[in-house]
């Protein structure tokens, strides 16, 4: 009889553990029990918040450009670097700032940051010398890096698998909706004549000045909604801070449905410690030193195969289509505007009036014959500026629907293959643009498309990579991200230099490019 029944006995208990889910999928089951509702609502607003003061960081910028371009006699690559320097920030701190947040949680960061965001763009506004401003925007940059890759996790990481995809894409959408913000913002304050002097002098305010004041309030209060925000119950899992990942999951059930507690399928979750090895010692008692090598030991299987492998290529392709998207984006008013002032003889191509604007430029860096009496006359953007960048930030929400609906339906890879190869296509098509109706046309799909390429990149970072190395990819990509933006934002005032083409068929050969790797993203998990 033993000899029957032992053999069986022994599948049965394997079957039981191979059934037995882990804490992490546990939280799975209870944030899927939990459903879509006021908490999800309330933490998509904190974060359309915070990407509004995120994307201000970087877009303020270029819309300071034309109005403040005689304030700070700046020429035109001085604005490509006053562009690029957020950037700089960003990526000395991305990798750490993922690190860190994997080891120490996420919400913490997102409000430090938030706040710190806030004090140096109230140092931008306030600062009199173009030295001042771009070390304010490096610092802004900086703080902004630390609190943007908890925000992509913390979401992630309230929603179940089923909504998850189509919650990121969401998420990466307010970037749209920030632009358009942003555009609006600026055309309502940045056409009036506001000047204000201080301490005799030693203090001037214009119009730019009380602009970038006024932004400063958006990080102040994405810092207060987050505060009133809780933790991450996955990372509290990862702490084996059960207790407490327990308490909000209730809360969100609570919030979500209206029912009573006792209701919540897993209201007795983890009451079992020795199950979880509760017995270790609690990460609260746990000092510095062993928490940061409890995180060195996390993020070890990330630098293995083949996660490292997928980290490599994600980089890689993140870096072209960040370089993409925020040459397009950063630059799109002060090329719009001076398609304004340089299409006054009727329908001409966009390369010969960028070309004529930059041939003038020369000539008035290299001549010697400048009166210095002469008023320097920015030339600010007009009406048409800001309506083509609302309809640039308009257009950019339209990916996103679309992406959200085909994303379960074609995948990933599949979403991902077809926009690289639009966007070749678009960007080859400004060559050619003479009408600011195509030109607008073509730059909105460009910017529109590459940014659903980034959320994708961060879709995919989501599937393929655990929570305990989550944050740290998001980190590096995005990284590598900011690299290709700090690159692009130097490079394209320089191959425009050179000539309109240069540039053009210079982001066409890299979408081409990382179009090309793409063929090799993996399918599934």
């Amino acid at each position: 009889m033993s000899e029957v029944n032992l053999p069986a006995l022994a599948k049965v208990n394997n079957d039981d553990v191979k059934k037995t889910p882990t804490a992490m999928q546990e939280v799975e089951l209870a944030l899927k029990e939990c459903g879509f509702g006021k908490f999800h609502l309330q933490l998509l607003f904190s974060a359309f918040i915070a990407f509004v003061a995120g994307v201000i960081v970087t877009n303020s910028t270029p819309y300071i450009l034309p109005v403040a371009e005689c304030d700070l006699n700046m020429n035109l690559v001085q604005k490509g670097l006053l562009n690029a320097s957020p950037y700089v920030g960003m990526i000395l701190v991305s990798v750490v700032g993922g690190f860190l947040t994997d080891t120490f949680g996420r919400k913490m960061f997102i409000v430090g940051g938030n706040l710190g965001v806030c004090v140096f763009t109230i140092i931008s506004a306030t600062s009199q010398t173009y030295q001042l401003l771009i070390a304010a925007k490096f610092f802004e940059g900086f703080l902004f890096a630390v609190s943007f890759t908890p925000i992509v996790t913390l979401t992630s990481e309230f929603c179940h698998r089923g909504v998850r995809d189509r919650i990121m894409l969401l998420q990466t959408s307010f970037a749209a909706y920030a632009q358009i913000i942003a555009a609006l913002l600026s055309w309502a304050i940045l056409p009036n004549n506001w000047k204000t002097t201080y301490f005799d002098g030693a203090l001037v305010l214009n119009t730019w000045n009380f602009y970038l004041l006024i932004m400063s309030l958006w990080s102040l209060l994405a810092a207060i909604l987050y505060m009133l925000l809780p933790e991450s119950p996955k990372f509290y899992i990862t702490q084996r801070r059960y207790d407490e990942a327990r308490e909000i999951l209730i809360r969100i059930y609570r919030k979500n449905t209206g029912k009573p507690v006792e209701t919540f399928k897993y209201i007795d979750l983890w009451k079992d410690k020795r199950k979880h090895a509760i017995d270790e010692a609690p990460e609260s008692e746990m000092t510095l030193r062993e928490q940061l090598m409890a995180g060195f030991h996390n993020v070890k299987p990330m630098f293995h195969k083949p996660l490292a492998l997928y980290l490599l290529l994600l980089c890689f392709m993140n870096f072209f289509t960040m370089i993409m998207y925020n040459v397009i984006r950063l630059w799109f008013p002060q090329l719009s505007t001076i398609v304004e002032h340089y299409s006054v003889d009727g329908n001409r191509d966009l390369c010969v009036m960028l070309d004529e604007y930059t041939a003038d430029q020369r000539t008035r860096v290299v001549s010697v014959n400048f009166n210095v009496t002469d008023v320097c006359v920015p030339a600010v953007s007009g009406t048409d500026t800001y309506i083509n960048s609302v309809v640039l930030g308009s257009i950019c929400i339209i990916p996103f629907i679309v992406g959200g609906i085909l994303v379960n339906k074609v995948g990933k890879k599949m979403l991902y293959t077809t926009c690289g190869l639009l966007t070749v296509g678009i960007t080859l098509g400004l060559r050619w643009a003479n009408t600011r109706i195509a030109m607008v046309a073509l730059f909105s799909s460009d910017a529109a498309i590459s940014q659903t390429m980034t959320s994708l990149n961060q879709a995919l970072i989501v599937e393929l990579f655990p929570t305990t190395t989550r944050s740290l990819a998001i980190g590096m990509i995005m990284t590598w991200g900011r690299i290709g933006s700090l690159v692009g934002n130097v490079l394209f005032p320089i191959l425009l230099d050179l000539g309109c083409v240069v540039p053009i068929y210079t982001l066409a050969a890299t979408m081409i490019c990382i179009t090309s790797f793409s063929l090799v993203l993996p399918v599934k998990k």
